[in-house]
């Protein structure tokens, strides 16, 4: 672990990046520049100064001969790039004004660990009637006089393009666009092994996250149920976890209800303590319940404050945490994920931090999020502990999802920098089988609401 003096300078030069890039927050809310000098979702469209950061282009369709079950990589545009350069050990410093605190420390404290950098594309879309209804929330996108919780917008669409404070923007990356679910046919959960010992924990598992407000058109959340997403795990592996089973409902506002089948008790439990930074079952508290995805939950246990926007190097088009036909063990290494399988871009972010309320507690009472300006997707998040140690460090591998026309993070990788262990979840290296964005609801039955009730996880469960 480096010292308090380097995590300090390290933070003074991320403070004086953001300055140079110079921040928003005071822009014109008017909708008419969205889509002219801001993209749709409310970034900047022209280049960064020195180039590194390229105009916006919008969506890219993949090449000729996709289709869902066929590697996504292969038929990317820009398949073929090699690195411009990579940034380890030995010249972190140089581009530490470029990185969050955290991930200066995880290359300087991890062995072998490495950033290949490549050019970056900036690809990151929406649809047509996302575009619209974002550009209607400049007007109708609201918060609860809470200060935390949405009150309204018009969706599919980011509730607030031109954000003023950090809550707002925390609610475009919750609220982006991600159809209607993902279905993982395949998931392997893993925690790296402790120090000292080999053993892995890999949980396989079928999972679903279902987004009611997903459905292409235009609603006001206000005349929606206030359900942010359902989700429902059904665990295969370990002999510890297997048949198990879990239906989650996240609200926007009232308290997660989660309801847990127990396969040697042949009962459903319910949790209502589970959420928030609660251990998930089974994972020697390496993983919390609102670290999934690089952010989850509610958002009412911190103060939220949007600190500008800064030019970093992020995982970006990271179409190698989607290759299924890998071998886990091939990208999942010891101390980190394969080089070869992460890709790194220069891209801007949006910089929000999260401190915990007064007489509030949680294990990560500081915590900054790094998100997207085109898409919103969470990249980079930093959580400190309860002695202002850098902790945690999470990186959200974004694509360009082509059945949706949007960019998401599924996969991402925690690394616990004090215990040197890391978590990789919600990918598809090693499972077969691709993560599968739905648009459509046809009859599956796990999109909608009464599939996510106690009743029906005891019934599936016990079939």
């Amino acid at each position: 672990m480096g010292n308090a003096r380097h995590t300090g300078r390290h933070l003074l030069l991320a403070l004086a990046a953001m300055a140079a890039v110079g921040s928003s927050l005071a822009q014109s809310r008017d909708a008419a520049r969205l889509g002219k000098d801001l993209t749709p979702a409310g970034g900047e469209q022209a280049a960064s100064k020195d180039g590194s950061i390229p105009a916006y282009t919008g969506a890219e369709p993949p090449e000729a001969g996709w289709a869902w079950g066929k590697l996504r990589g292969e038929f990317w545009k820009h398949k073929g790039e090699k690195p411009l350069y990579s940034v380890d050990a030995s010249n972190v410093d140089k581009y530490a004004d470029k990185l969050s605190p955290g991930q200066v420390e995880l290359i300087k404290q991890t062995k072998g660990y490495r950033m290949d950098v490549y050019p970056s594309h900036r690809s990151c879309g929406v649809p047509d009637f996302v575009a619209d209804n974002t550009r209607k929330n400049v007007e109708a996108g609201k918060l609860k006089d809470n200060g935390w919780t949405l009150q309204e917008a018009l969706l599919p669409g980011y509730p607030f393009p031109m954000p003023r404070n950090g809550a707002e923007a925390m609610w475009n990356a919750k609220m982006r666009y991600r159809g209607l679910a993902l279905d993982y046919k395949k998931v392997i959960t893993a925690a790296s092994p402790r120090k000292g010992s080999e053993e892995w924990i890999k949980a396989g598992s079928e999972q679903v996250v279902f987004v009611p407000w997903g459905a292409k058109g235009s609603v006001a959340f206000s005349k929606l149920p206030q359900v942010e997403y359902y989700t429902y795990f059904g665990y295969n592996s370990p002999t510890a976890l297997a048949g198990q089973a879990l239906a989650i409902t996240n609200y926007s506002e009232a308290a997660t209800e989660t309801f847990y089948y127990f396969p040697g008790q042949r009962r459903v439990r319910r949790m209502p303590t589970y959420a928030y930074d609660a251990p998930q079952i089974g994972f020697e508290n390496q993983y919390t319940l609102d670290e999934p995805y690089v952010f989850n939950g509610l958002m009412d246990r911190f103060d939220w404050k949007l600190v500008g926007k800064k030019e970093m190097l992020v995982p970006y088009n990271v179409f190698g945490a989607y290759d299924f036909k890998a071998k886990f063990e091939d990208v999942a290494q010891r101390d980190f994920i394969e080089p070869g399988h992460r890709r790194y871009e220069m891209h801007r972010v949006w910089v929000v931090e999260a401190t915990v309320k007064p007489g509030t507690r949680h294990l990560a009472p500081k915590r900054t999020f790094y998100l997207d300006e085109d898409s919103w997707a969470p990249l980079v998040a930093d959580d400190y502990d309860a002695q202002g140690k850098l902790w945690k460090v999470r990186e959200g591998f974004v694509i360009p999802v082509y059945e949706t026309g949007s960019c998401d993070v599924s996969a991402f990788v925690q690394h616990n920098v004090l215990e040197g262990r890391y978590v990789f979840d919600e990918h598809a290296v090693g499972t077969g089988t691709d993560v599968h964005w739905l648009t459509e609801a046809g009859n599956n039955a796990k999109l909608k609401a009464s599939f996510y009730t106690s009743d029906n996880l005891r019934a599936i469960s016990e079939r």
